[in-house]
This record gives structure tokens, sequence and C-alpha cells, in this order.
């Protein structure tokens, strides 16, 4: 086994993982794509609106992160959509343009107007859809005109992306028929397993993607939400058995419970399987950054890889190692994704972060006895504040039992 894979200078991960047990069956390609939605599905979140502006700034910033695509908006919902989607095609990214539309031919014909490369052809697949949202469509009249739609967009020179709704929901026989008969047609570029309501496991995920490839011979690509805290790894589950294709949002931003974050699915597919892409880990916090300006819509402080908090040790027990050796703490290191480990004083200090602190203040040493003390005083305030102690907090303190 390659001991660089688990443990290098960016990462210290399990052994475990690539043990050949581990990984027998795998079937990745040779490098992983992603398909960005932030602004399109992302902005699905509730309360969260992107001027065409912003989209444009957000898609120069995803392109210099490394996505393959970016899906700027469903044009048919506003003209400033269709604004969006001209001004990020007027920017020559080097990442392809594509538009979510219905399978319908005027959305085509948007999508083609708006400069777009590419469609996300969307219909309805998953069984409640079928019995309650598109009751008076037939199995049939949705293949053939999925079939048609198809057809239509390739006619016009854009790339399609097949992206049946809710597929994971949809009756076992109509879905592997529909990857048959419209999944299998020449004009797909790649067909999508839709995980609409991320319900699906890893395991069905691997049994669908290796299902889908034999009967479409297309790529295929994997959607998915968080509603059951699965959307990686079922994301990532794909990829082991074939699947082509990441669909994420930046921060994980998106309806419901969120799509699948950019920055924790690109990270642990390199860090954890050693999948190749094109994404700059040492962007990615600043892409959250500009994301979580524009939309508004605020983080959780310990999310993975972009949170504000996501590498902060608050635990005195081997504090020293923040400084001295961050792969001792963390299984990723700060400074890969742009970041700097952290420490902070609160109920859970030790000795060595008021030694550490006073060293990082430019405060005079203390001797030990006077270390316990202000040890002492840090964590009767942290209990009392029921939260962290702040450098002036600390200095306050310092200050206090110096001069006894």
């Amino acid at each position: 086994m390659n001991e660089q894979l688990f443990h290098n200078e960016n990462w210290w991960v399990s052994p475990f993982n690539y043990l050949p047990e581990s990984r027998r069956g795998f079937e990745p390609p040779a490098r992983v794509k992603f398909h960005d939605c932030t602004l399109r599905d992302g902005e699905q979140t509730p309360g969260v609106a992107f001027r065409a502006e912003e989209k444009a700034r957000i898609a120069r910033a995803l392109d210099a992160v490394g996505v393959d695509r970016i899906e700027v908006a469903f044009p048919a919902v506003s003209e400033e959509d269709a604004r969006a989607v001209r001004a990020v095609a007027d920017l020559e990214l080097n990442a392809d343009i594509f538009t979510f539309c219905r399978a319908r031919e005027d959305d085509v014909d948007l999508a083609l107007a708006c400069g777009a490369d590419g469609v996300i052809l969307e219909f309805p697949c998953g069984e409640p859809r079928m019995v309650h949202q598109f009751a008076k469509w037939t199995e049939r009249q949705v293949i053939d005109l999925v079939v048609r739609l198809g057809k239509y967009a390739k006619d016009q020179g854009l790339q399609v992306v097949m992206f049946p709704l809710d597929a994971t929901r949809a009756r076992p026989d109509f879905f592997r028929r529909l990857m048959d008969e419209a999944g299998a047609q020449p004009e797909m570029d790649s067909v999508v397993l839709v995980d609409t309501t991320g319900s699906l496991t890893p395991q069905a995920a691997d049994a669908l993607v290796r299902d889908m490839r034999r009967r479409t011979g297309k790529p295929i690509e994997v959607h998915t939400h968080g509603d059951f805290g699965m959307g990686v790894a079922v994301s990532l589950a794909a990829v082991t058995a074939g699947a082509e294709t990441i669909h994420v949002s930046v921060c994980g931003i998106g309806e419901r419970t969120g799509n699948v974050a950019l920055e924790e699915a690109a990270v642990a597919a390199k860090a954890l399987y050693n999948f190749d892409s094109n994404i700059r880990f040492d962007r990615l916090y600043d892409l959250a950054r500009l994301v979580r300006e524009i939309s508004g819509f605020p983080l959780a402080p310990n999310k993975p890889v972009v949170g504000e908090r996501a590498f902060t040790r608050e635990s005195g027990l081997g504090v020293e190692f923040v400084k001295t050796a961050p792969l001792v703490l963390y299984g990723l290191h700060p400074r890969t994704v742009g970041r700097e480990p952290e420490y902070v004083l609160g109920k859970k200090s030790g000795l060595a972060s008021i030694t550490m602190k006073c060293e990082d203040l430019g405060l005079p040493p203390l001797p030990k006895e006077k270390v316990e003390a202000a040890l002492k005083a840090v964590k009767e305030l942290g209990i009392r504040k029921k939260g962290l102690v702040s450098d002036d907090e600390f200095r306050a303190i310092v200050s206090e039992i110096a001069g006894r």
C-alpha cells in the first residue's frame, strides 16, 4: 500500500480506505467531474435570490475553482434568470454553461437563445410525482416525450443531460424501461441518477449506477440532497460504481436540507478515495465566503471544510499540536483548503492553552502557579458566559493575576 495516499502533507486519513478489500469492485472514472448548481438549485433555498450580476460574480469564482459545468438558471422562471444566463455565457469561461429546462420546446429554445452550451432536461419519473403532480401523464407519454425533446435539443446543437425527476422513487420496472428506451438514445449525452428527496442509500446508488451504465451505455451523473445526511456518501458511492459527474452546490445550499456541498464532495473524493478532479482546494474557502455573503444564508460554524470553526480547538488536550503538527488533530490540514488552524479559550482549555495564548498576545510569561490561576479564571468565565473567552478578557485576567 502506498502510504502517501492516506498520509501526506495535506491529510492523514484512514489507511483502511486503501486496503484491497475496501476498494473491491471500484470502477471510478479517470477524473471526477463537478456540475455546480449553486445558481439554480442552490438559489431555491427559501429566501435566497441572486441578481444576474451576482450570478456572474459567483460564476467567475466557480470557474476559478475548477468546476466543469455551471448550471446558471431556469430561464423560464423570469427575465432576470434569462439575463443571468446570457451574462454568464458572455464571460466565455472554461466551464460549460447549462440551463435547467422542462421537456418543452420553448424551454429548449430559450436555453439556446441565452447562449447555453447544454440543458438539464427535466421530466417526471418518481411514482409520487406521477400519481399526484403529473397524474394525467402515462409512463408511455413520458418516455416518448423525453426522447422527442432530447432529439429536438440535440438538433439545436445543445448538450443534453437527461434528468428524470425523483428517479429514486420511481417504480423499478418503469425506471428500467426509461433507461432502455430513452437513456440509450443517441441524443442523450449523459443520464442523471436523480435522488430528489435524498432518500437513497450508498448501496442502492452503487447498484443503480451499474445497472444504468449497462442499460444506457452513457456517462452517468448523480444528483442528490441532504434530507437524511447521506448526500456526499451517496454521491461517492455512485462514483465508485462508475458515475462520472457529481451535482453539487457551494456550501450545500439548496431546497430543504440542501444539495451536496461542493467543498465536501471534492475534498473527500481526493483525500478519502484518491479520485482526481479539476477542483482547486485552496480556493474553496474564498468561494464559500462569496456565496455566503451574496446569498445572506448563514452556515453552521462547524460546517466541514468551510465553516468558521471547522479547524478551531477549545479542548486543552493536545492543543499544542494546533501549531506544531495539525494533522495530529485534523484529518485534513487546514492550509490545504486555504485555512489556518486555530485554538480558543473557554471551559475546556488546559495549561498549554494559557501559555500559548500569552506567547501569541505578547504577554510576559507567567510562573506555573499563576498559569494555573489564570486557567481557573478562564474556566470560570467560560462557564459563566456559556461561551468563549475573548483576547481582551484574557488580557484582563492575566493583568489581574500577574499583579497579585
